[in-house]
Protein backbone atom coordinates (compact mmCIF):
# COMPACT_ATOMS: atom_id res chain seq x y z
CA UNK A 1 0.00 0.00 0.00
CA UNK A 2 0.86 3.83 -1.11
CA UNK A 3 1.79 5.76 2.26
CA UNK A 4 -0.14 8.37 3.04
CA UNK A 5 1.30 11.64 3.04
CA UNK A 6 2.01 13.82 5.95
CA UNK A 7 2.46 16.83 4.03
CA UNK A 8 -1.22 17.03 3.30
CA UNK A 9 -3.43 16.53 6.61
CA UNK A 10 -5.86 18.87 8.00
CA UNK A 11 -2.98 19.93 10.62
CA UNK A 12 -5.10 18.92 13.44
CA UNK A 13 -4.22 15.84 15.39
CA UNK A 14 -7.66 14.28 16.44
CA UNK A 15 -8.80 15.24 13.16
CA UNK A 16 -5.79 13.42 10.65
CA UNK A 17 -6.70 10.84 13.30
CA UNK A 18 -10.39 10.49 12.65
CA UNK A 19 -10.05 10.86 8.55
CA UNK A 20 -7.06 8.24 8.98
CA UNK A 21 -9.43 5.50 10.67
CA UNK A 22 -12.01 6.61 8.05
CA UNK A 23 -10.49 5.97 5.44
CA UNK A 24 -9.02 2.27 6.87
CA UNK A 25 -12.75 1.30 7.19
CA UNK A 26 -13.95 2.56 4.02
CA UNK A 27 -11.25 1.05 1.28
CA UNK A 28 -9.41 -1.42 0.05
CA UNK A 29 -5.61 -1.75 0.98
CA UNK A 30 -4.73 -0.25 -2.61
CA UNK A 31 -6.56 2.66 -2.47
CA UNK A 32 -6.84 3.88 0.81
CA UNK A 33 -4.40 6.46 0.40
CA UNK A 34 -6.56 8.01 -2.19
CA UNK A 35 -9.57 7.77 -0.08
CA UNK A 36 -7.74 9.57 2.76
CA UNK A 37 -6.66 12.53 0.44
CA UNK A 38 -10.44 12.63 -1.02
CA UNK A 39 -11.54 12.86 2.40
CA UNK A 40 -8.71 15.30 3.67
CA UNK A 41 -9.62 17.12 0.42
CA UNK A 42 -13.60 17.57 1.53
CA UNK A 43 -12.99 18.49 5.16
CA UNK A 44 -10.53 20.96 3.56
CA UNK A 45 -13.49 22.78 1.77
CA UNK A 46 -15.77 22.08 4.84
CA UNK A 47 -13.19 24.41 6.82
CA UNK A 48 -11.95 27.32 4.09
CA UNK A 49 -14.80 27.81 2.12
CA UNK A 50 -17.93 29.95 3.27
CA UNK A 51 -19.54 29.84 -0.24
CA UNK A 52 -22.09 27.52 -0.14
CA UNK A 53 -22.12 27.35 -4.35
CA UNK A 54 -18.67 26.37 -4.05
CA UNK A 55 -19.40 23.28 -1.86
CA UNK A 56 -22.70 22.33 -3.98
CA UNK A 57 -20.69 22.43 -7.00
CA UNK A 58 -18.24 19.83 -5.41
CA UNK A 59 -20.58 17.46 -4.02
CA UNK A 60 -22.76 17.28 -6.93
CA UNK A 61 -19.99 16.67 -9.54
CA UNK A 62 -18.39 14.04 -6.67
CA UNK A 63 -21.88 12.08 -6.88
CA UNK A 64 -22.41 12.27 -10.97
CA UNK A 65 -18.70 10.73 -10.99
CA UNK A 66 -19.47 8.20 -8.46
CA UNK A 67 -22.71 6.91 -9.22
CA UNK A 68 -21.35 6.84 -13.16
CA UNK A 69 -18.91 4.74 -11.97
CA UNK A 70 -20.80 2.31 -10.26
CA UNK A 71 -23.27 2.15 -13.17
CA UNK A 72 -20.18 1.56 -15.62
CA UNK A 73 -17.89 -0.39 -13.56
CA UNK A 74 -19.48 -4.45 -14.28
CA UNK A 75 -19.44 -3.62 -18.26
CA UNK A 76 -15.25 -2.26 -18.18
CA UNK A 77 -13.98 -4.88 -19.91
CA UNK A 78 -16.47 -4.26 -23.16
CA UNK A 79 -15.54 -1.92 -25.77
CA UNK A 80 -18.74 1.10 -26.04
CA UNK A 81 -18.49 3.61 -28.74
CA UNK A 82 -19.83 7.01 -27.95
CA UNK A 83 -22.48 7.97 -30.57
CA UNK A 84 -22.87 12.08 -31.06
CA UNK A 85 -24.79 13.69 -33.19
CA UNK A 86 -27.26 16.69 -33.46
CA UNK A 87 -30.82 16.39 -30.93
CA UNK A 88 -32.72 18.10 -33.73
CA UNK A 89 -31.94 15.26 -36.49
CA UNK A 90 -35.60 14.01 -37.98
CA UNK A 91 -36.91 10.28 -37.71
CA UNK A 92 -36.70 10.03 -41.69
CA UNK A 93 -33.36 11.81 -42.29
CA UNK A 94 -30.45 9.38 -44.02
CA UNK A 95 -28.61 10.38 -40.55
CA UNK A 96 -30.99 9.11 -38.23
CA UNK A 97 -31.37 5.87 -40.48
CA UNK A 98 -27.45 5.30 -40.48
CA UNK A 99 -27.24 5.97 -36.79
CA UNK A 100 -29.58 3.45 -35.83
CA UNK A 101 -28.24 0.81 -38.22
CA UNK A 102 -24.70 1.72 -36.98
CA UNK A 103 -25.54 1.23 -33.22
CA UNK A 104 -27.26 -1.87 -34.34
CA UNK A 105 -24.67 -3.48 -36.60
CA UNK A 106 -22.45 -2.50 -33.78
CA UNK A 107 -23.66 -4.10 -30.54
CA UNK A 108 -24.27 -7.40 -32.57
CA UNK A 109 -20.56 -7.27 -32.89
CA UNK A 110 -20.63 -7.19 -29.26
CA UNK A 111 -19.80 -3.67 -28.34
CA UNK A 112 -22.11 -1.38 -25.86
CA UNK A 113 -23.29 1.80 -27.39
CA UNK A 114 -23.57 5.43 -24.99
CA UNK A 115 -25.63 8.46 -26.43
CA UNK A 116 -26.64 11.61 -24.80
CA UNK A 117 -29.93 9.89 -23.78
CA UNK A 118 -31.84 12.59 -26.19
CA UNK A 119 -34.02 13.13 -29.10
CA UNK A 120 -32.40 13.01 -32.66
CA UNK A 121 -28.98 11.25 -33.43
CA UNK A 122 -29.23 10.27 -29.67
CA UNK A 123 -32.98 8.59 -29.93
CA UNK A 124 -31.30 6.54 -32.95
CA UNK A 125 -28.27 5.24 -31.85
CA UNK A 126 -30.19 3.87 -28.42
CA UNK A 127 -33.52 2.63 -30.63
CA UNK A 128 -30.87 0.48 -32.59
CA UNK A 129 -29.13 -0.91 -30.14
CA UNK A 130 -29.47 -4.53 -28.95
CA UNK A 131 -31.66 -4.32 -25.61
CA UNK A 132 -29.13 -4.02 -22.52
CA UNK A 133 -26.35 -3.47 -25.13
CA UNK A 134 -26.93 0.58 -24.15
CA UNK A 135 -26.38 3.52 -21.60
CA UNK A 136 -27.98 6.95 -22.30
CA UNK A 137 -25.59 9.84 -20.14
CA UNK A 138 -29.10 12.45 -20.18
CA UNK A 139 -28.22 16.19 -19.53
CA UNK A 140 -30.05 18.10 -17.37
CA UNK A 141 -31.47 21.38 -19.42
CA UNK A 142 -33.13 24.43 -18.37
CA UNK A 143 -36.11 23.01 -21.30
CA UNK A 144 -35.82 19.79 -19.74
CA UNK A 145 -34.31 17.24 -22.43
CA UNK A 146 -36.10 13.96 -21.84
CA UNK A 147 -34.29 10.57 -21.82
CA UNK A 148 -35.60 9.15 -25.50
CA UNK A 149 -38.41 6.40 -24.66
CA UNK A 150 -35.90 3.72 -26.83
CA UNK A 151 -33.33 3.15 -23.69
CA UNK A 152 -34.34 -0.57 -22.38
CA UNK A 153 -32.69 -0.64 -19.34
CA UNK A 154 -33.60 2.22 -16.84
CA UNK A 155 -30.52 1.89 -14.50
CA UNK A 156 -28.13 2.33 -17.61
CA UNK A 157 -29.76 6.13 -17.57
CA UNK A 158 -27.51 9.25 -15.94
CA UNK A 159 -28.99 12.55 -15.56
CA UNK A 160 -26.05 14.69 -15.19
CA UNK A 161 -26.64 18.57 -13.93
CA UNK A 162 -22.71 19.29 -15.16
CA UNK A 163 -21.98 19.21 -19.06
CA UNK A 164 -18.32 18.55 -17.87
CA UNK A 165 -18.83 15.28 -15.41
CA UNK A 166 -20.93 14.25 -18.65
CA UNK A 167 -18.48 14.74 -20.99
CA UNK A 168 -15.65 13.23 -18.59
CA UNK A 169 -17.86 9.65 -18.29
CA UNK A 170 -18.26 10.01 -22.09
CA UNK A 171 -14.59 9.58 -22.81
CA UNK A 172 -13.32 7.87 -19.77
CA UNK A 173 -15.84 4.91 -20.27
CA UNK A 174 -15.48 4.52 -24.21
CA UNK A 175 -13.15 2.97 -26.57
CA UNK A 176 -14.05 5.00 -29.89
CA UNK A 177 -16.06 8.08 -31.39
CA UNK A 178 -18.79 8.43 -33.91
CA UNK A 179 -19.67 11.75 -34.61
CA UNK A 180 -22.75 12.12 -37.38
CA UNK A 181 -23.54 16.02 -38.26
CA UNK A 182 -25.03 18.17 -35.55
CA UNK A 183 -24.70 21.83 -33.99
CA UNK A 184 -22.56 23.17 -31.52
CA UNK A 185 -22.76 20.51 -29.23
CA UNK A 186 -21.73 17.77 -31.80
CA UNK A 187 -18.44 20.15 -32.46
CA UNK A 188 -17.22 20.87 -28.83
CA UNK A 189 -17.86 17.33 -28.38
CA UNK A 190 -15.68 16.34 -31.50
CA UNK A 191 -13.02 19.58 -30.95
CA UNK A 192 -12.57 18.42 -27.29
CA UNK A 193 -12.11 14.80 -28.26
CA UNK A 194 -9.21 15.37 -31.25
CA UNK A 195 -8.04 17.90 -28.59
CA UNK A 196 -7.40 15.05 -25.92
CA UNK A 197 -5.81 12.35 -27.83
CA UNK A 198 -3.80 15.13 -29.75
CA UNK A 199 -2.49 16.06 -26.15
CA UNK A 200 -2.29 12.51 -25.04
CA UNK A 201 -4.88 13.54 -22.00
CA UNK A 202 -7.07 10.58 -24.02
CA UNK A 203 -5.61 6.97 -25.13
CA UNK A 204 -5.33 7.13 -28.74
CA UNK A 205 -8.96 5.83 -30.20
CA UNK A 206 -10.76 5.57 -33.38
CA UNK A 207 -12.30 8.87 -34.56
CA UNK A 208 -14.96 8.73 -37.08
CA UNK A 209 -16.84 11.12 -38.53
CA UNK A 210 -19.88 9.61 -40.81
CA UNK A 211 -22.20 11.32 -43.31
CA UNK A 212 -24.55 9.59 -45.73
CA UNK A 213 -23.25 10.07 -49.27
CA UNK A 214 -24.02 13.31 -51.08
CA UNK A 215 -23.71 15.04 -47.71
CA UNK A 216 -20.81 17.93 -47.45
CA UNK A 217 -21.23 17.97 -43.88
CA UNK A 218 -17.88 16.43 -43.11
CA UNK A 219 -16.16 16.99 -45.99
CA UNK A 220 -16.67 20.30 -45.79
CA UNK A 221 -15.50 20.70 -42.17
CA UNK A 222 -12.48 18.81 -43.52
CA UNK A 223 -11.32 21.14 -46.05
CA UNK A 224 -11.98 24.01 -42.96
CA UNK A 225 -9.85 21.99 -40.78
CA UNK A 226 -6.97 21.39 -44.17
CA UNK A 227 -7.68 25.06 -45.71
CA UNK A 228 -7.41 27.01 -41.87
CA UNK A 229 -5.69 24.72 -39.15
CA UNK A 230 -3.50 22.76 -41.19
CA UNK A 231 -2.18 25.60 -43.77
CA UNK A 232 -1.52 27.70 -40.94
CA UNK A 233 0.73 25.59 -38.81
CA UNK A 234 -2.37 25.49 -36.04
CA UNK A 235 -2.01 21.13 -36.33
CA UNK A 236 0.63 19.24 -37.71
CA UNK A 237 0.13 16.67 -40.46
CA UNK A 238 0.05 14.02 -38.67
CA UNK A 239 -3.17 15.05 -36.69
CA UNK A 240 -4.83 14.51 -39.85
CA UNK A 241 -4.60 10.56 -38.52
CA UNK A 242 -6.34 11.14 -35.40
CA UNK A 243 -9.62 10.87 -37.54
CA UNK A 244 -11.20 9.38 -40.42
CA UNK A 245 -14.52 10.48 -42.48
CA UNK A 246 -16.99 8.04 -43.90
CA UNK A 247 -20.00 7.81 -45.98
CA UNK A 248 -21.27 3.89 -45.13
CA UNK A 249 -22.61 2.72 -41.92
CA UNK A 250 -19.62 -0.65 -42.80
CA UNK A 251 -16.91 1.11 -43.35
CA UNK A 252 -17.01 3.48 -39.76
CA UNK A 253 -17.22 -0.20 -38.01
CA UNK A 254 -14.57 -1.85 -40.28
CA UNK A 255 -12.66 1.26 -39.11
CA UNK A 256 -13.41 1.34 -35.26
CA UNK A 257 -12.56 -2.97 -35.44
CA UNK A 258 -9.32 -2.52 -37.34
CA UNK A 259 -8.13 0.29 -34.65
CA UNK A 260 -8.59 -2.79 -32.36
CA UNK A 261 -7.65 -5.49 -34.55
CA UNK A 262 -4.31 -5.99 -32.83
CA UNK A 263 -3.67 -3.18 -30.68
CA UNK A 264 -4.88 -3.85 -27.60
CA UNK A 265 -4.20 -0.80 -24.90
CA UNK A 266 -1.60 1.71 -23.69
CA UNK A 267 -0.03 2.13 -20.44
CA UNK A 268 2.20 4.70 -19.29
CA UNK A 269 5.25 3.23 -16.27
CA UNK A 270 8.15 5.11 -15.10
CA UNK A 271 8.44 7.45 -18.40
CA UNK A 272 7.90 4.18 -20.81
CA UNK A 273 5.15 3.71 -23.19
CA UNK A 274 3.89 0.33 -22.83
CA UNK A 275 1.64 -0.89 -25.84
CA UNK A 276 0.14 -4.17 -25.29
CA UNK A 277 -1.27 -6.28 -28.44
CA UNK A 278 -3.97 -8.88 -29.61
CA UNK A 279 -1.10 -11.14 -30.67
CA UNK A 280 2.73 -11.02 -31.75
CA UNK A 281 3.59 -9.06 -34.35
CA UNK A 282 6.13 -10.05 -37.23
CA UNK A 283 10.04 -8.69 -36.77
CA UNK A 284 9.61 -7.61 -40.12
CA UNK A 285 6.82 -5.03 -38.88
CA UNK A 286 8.94 -4.63 -35.95
CA UNK A 287 12.00 -3.03 -37.91
CA UNK A 288 9.30 -1.04 -39.92
CA UNK A 289 8.20 0.50 -36.27
CA UNK A 290 12.07 1.36 -35.50
CA UNK A 291 12.77 2.72 -39.13
CA UNK A 292 9.32 4.93 -39.47
CA UNK A 293 8.82 6.46 -35.92
CA UNK A 294 12.34 6.33 -34.93
CA UNK A 295 11.77 10.30 -34.97
CA UNK A 296 9.07 10.01 -31.83
CA UNK A 297 11.30 8.32 -29.42
CA UNK A 298 13.75 10.02 -26.33
CA UNK A 299 16.36 7.24 -26.90
CA UNK A 300 16.87 3.44 -27.62
CA UNK A 301 14.16 1.88 -29.89
CA UNK A 302 10.96 0.15 -29.90
CA UNK A 303 11.12 -3.34 -28.75
CA UNK A 304 9.31 -6.60 -27.24
CA UNK A 305 8.50 -6.78 -23.36
CA UNK A 306 7.27 -8.99 -20.63
CA UNK A 307 4.31 -7.16 -18.51
CA UNK A 308 5.73 -4.58 -16.15
CA UNK A 309 6.29 -4.68 -12.60
CA UNK A 310 2.91 -2.16 -11.85
CA UNK A 311 1.53 -4.45 -14.34
CA UNK A 312 1.75 -7.70 -12.39
CA UNK A 313 1.08 -6.07 -9.57
CA UNK A 314 -2.34 -4.69 -10.77
CA UNK A 315 -3.13 -7.60 -12.66
CA UNK A 316 -3.72 -6.10 -16.06
CA UNK A 317 -3.57 -8.37 -19.28
CA UNK A 318 -0.73 -10.29 -18.27
CA UNK A 319 -0.99 -12.88 -21.12
CA UNK A 320 -1.04 -10.28 -23.67
CA UNK A 321 2.39 -9.85 -25.94
CA UNK A 322 3.72 -5.92 -25.09
CA UNK A 323 6.25 -3.44 -27.03
CA UNK A 324 7.63 -0.65 -24.91
CA UNK A 325 9.51 2.41 -26.01
CA UNK A 326 10.94 5.57 -24.24
CA UNK A 327 8.03 7.69 -26.36
CA UNK A 328 8.16 11.69 -26.35
CA UNK A 329 4.81 12.28 -24.96
CA UNK A 330 4.28 14.58 -27.83
CA UNK A 331 3.77 13.31 -31.09
CA UNK A 332 0.49 11.32 -30.15
CA UNK A 333 -0.70 12.24 -33.82
CA UNK A 334 2.08 9.92 -34.97
CA UNK A 335 1.65 7.68 -31.79
CA UNK A 336 -1.62 6.61 -33.86
CA UNK A 337 0.05 6.73 -36.87
CA UNK A 338 2.12 4.11 -35.70
CA UNK A 339 -0.71 2.30 -34.21
CA UNK A 340 -2.35 1.56 -37.82
CA UNK A 341 0.82 0.31 -38.70
CA UNK A 342 0.75 -1.92 -36.39
CA UNK A 343 -2.33 -3.12 -37.12
CA UNK A 344 -1.49 -3.80 -40.95
CA UNK A 345 0.54 -6.21 -39.39
CA UNK A 346 0.25 -9.97 -41.48
CA UNK A 347 -0.30 -12.78 -39.70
Amino acid sequence: MKKISKEYEIGDKSIDSLITELARRCSYDKNEYVLHEILTTAVKLGLESRDMGDLKLVNNALKELRYSFKVFSPYRHTKKVIIFGSARTKKTSAEYKMAEEFARKLTEKGYMVVTGGGPGIMEAGNKGAKAGKEFALNIRLPFEQKPNPYINEKDKIINFKYFFTRKLIFIKETDATALFPGGFGTHDEGFEMLTLVQTGKSKPRPIVFIEPKGSTYWSVWSRFVNKELLKNGLIDKEDINLFRIVTSVDEAIRYIEDFYSVYHSIRYISGLTILRLNRKISAKTLNLLNQKFKDILKEGEIKFTSPMRKEIDDGEYLDLPRLVMNFNMHDYGRLCAMIHVINSDEE
